[in-house]
């Protein structure tokens, strides 16, 4: 796992106060700086204060920094429990979401840009563009990235109960490294 520098951690903190959402010290300080192995946290990396996450439901709060990109992955069934269905809704900034379809991902149809360095791990196509104030919901078993527009943006997630470290990644150099919360 990378160290993260402490001045990346305040530019998150900024974008997260930007979206005036009430936050406390404690919560502030809880921050999962996810950077999936991937050494270019700037590019490709994902924010997250974690509220609730029991047998029934999960919420977060996720930040993202400019043009900052969640890479494609998907919740997969587990045991006697069906993938995560969560819903994304836009706090503040904005947000492109992209879920698989039957069409094939055109970079050039898009309206941002892919990371240059892992591409070919970008592959679902759909664009949803979320405004604040507006939500989309994501179907169990459904690939899925997203990325903040070029201000950066907040979103809140409410979910099934998550498990992050079974997420799949198209991106088999991904290794997501969950602390204990």
């Amino acid at each position: 796992m990378a160290i993260v520098s402490n001045a990346y951690k305040e530019r998150v903190k900024e974008i997260f106060q930007k979206s005036q959402i009430v936050l406390t010290e404690q919560e502030l300080a809880s921050i999962d700086y996810a950077e999936f192995g991937l050494d270019n946290i700037e590019e490709e990396g994902l924010n997250l204060i974690l509220y609730v996450n029991n047998d029934r439901y999960c919420a977060k709060e996720m930040a993202l920094l400019p043009n900052q990109a969640c890479p494609e992955h998907w919740h997969p069934d587990l045991e006697n429990r069906e993938g995560k269905q969560e819903t994304f809704r836009c706090r503040w900034g904005e947000v492109y979401l992209y879920v698989e379809s039957d069409k094939e991902l055109v970079p050039e149809e898009i309206s941002v840009s892919i990371p240059e360095k892992n591409k070919p791990y970008y592959t679902a196509s759909k664009e949803i563009h979320l405004k604040a104030g507006e939500q989309y919901t994501i179907a169990p078993r459904t690939k899925h990235w997203f990325k903040a527009g070029k201000e950066g943006a907040v979103i809140s997630e409410f979910s099934s109960p998550s498990f992050d470290e079974f997420d799949l990644f198209t991106n088999p150099h991904v290794k997501r490294d969950i602390r204990d919360r």
